[in-house]
């Protein structure tokens, strides 16, 4: 007995059953990554928290001089002689979002997570930035007039024409170091920053990889884990968020910043607020997350910016 062959052109497709399939929707969210922010963490912080006033006012006494003492003669006196850095609490930003009932009601949990951890991260860039934007005015400079180049440490960078900044190297690190030295700025606590393409660079110096100056001790190995970790007891990080400046002729250049973590401060008046409220007008929950603070660089010796190559 002869089979009929079936009319495949009738079957029953994705087209036609479209109706009956549902759309689901993920819990999770697919979110921009985040800039890696380091600047906050290496500073001195001035805890203000719940204190009144806009200005903080900081002591800067002169340091005396010893006196030989002569025989039968009382002691010299040193004279007092004192300034004082004012950090100004003149920071306050805020990140809101107003959610209506009917997204609420309807829409997944994820939304307000990523909108509220959102804030955060918002208001944690807003205070890495303005600690950034402080080296503009480093080394009696402003706007980047006081910045070195990579390549020696010392040559001051220019913004004319295509701008002069050159990529580190062993000798400039040595150099800029040295400056700090000779300022008397403590060796603890120093750190540099620098962009992703400063990494890729001095991992290609030998020095930086070389078993003698990493160590073999797990994370101490860059050959083995792309790790930037110390240069000559300076720890190094790498930001996302280093400044790029132009010179006039439209050439861009990125920010290394090197400085001892006294020489700048982090004034925190009121951290990270988060507060919600009904807006009945609105039909929808209003959620504001705030922070108030203040920076200043209070040590200008202990500060060096310095211009790379943004390629």
């Amino acid at each position: 007995m002869a089979t009929t062959a079936l009319d495949f052109a009738n079957t029953i497709d994705v087209s036609d059953g479209d109706d009956f399939i549902p759309e689901i929707w993920s819990d999770d969210v697919i979110a921009g990554y985040k800039k890696n922010l380091v600047i906050a963490g290496r500073v001195a912080r001035i805890n203000h928290n719940k204190k009144k006033g806009d200005t903080i006012h900081l002591p800067v006494p002169a340091r005396g001089a010893a006196s030989a003492k002569a025989a039968n003669t009382v002691v010299t006196l040193v004279v007092a002689s004192a300034s004082s850095v004012d950090v100004l609490l003149n920071k306050h930003y805020e990140y809101s979002f107003l959610i209506e009932d009917i997204v609420e009601v309807q829409g997944l949990p994820s939304l307000r997570r990523f909108y509220t951890d959102d804030a955060g991260y918002a208001l944690a860039t807003q205070v890495d930035t303005d600690l950034r934007n402080l080296a503009a005015t480093w080394n009696s400079g402003s706007a980047y007039s006081g910045a070195v180049i990579g390549s020696d440490g010392s040559t001051a960078a220019t913004w004319t024409g295509t701008g002069n900044g050159a990529a580190l190297t062993d000798a400039g690190v040595r150099k800029v170091l040295q400056t700090l030295d000779d300022g008397d700025v403590p060796m603890r606590d120093r750190c540099l920053i620098i962009p992703p393409i400063e990494k890729n660079r001095l991992l290609g110096i030998t020095r930086y990889t070389e078993q003698a100056f990493t160590g073999e001790s797990g994370s101490g190995n860059s050959i083995r884990n792309g790790l930037v970790g110390d240069v000559y007891g300076t720890e190094v990080y790498v930001s996302t968020n280093c400044a790029t400046v132009e010179s006039l002729n439209s050439i861009p250049y990125r920010i290394c910043l090197l400085f001892q973590k006294d020489a700048v401060v982090l004034a925190e008046q009121m951290g990270v607020r988060t507060q919600a409220q009904y807006k009945q007008e609105a039909l929808g929950t209003l959620v504001t997350a705030d922070r108030i603070y203040g920076v200043k660089t209070v040590r200008s010796e202990g500060a060096r910016a310095i211009a790379v190559p943004s390629t």
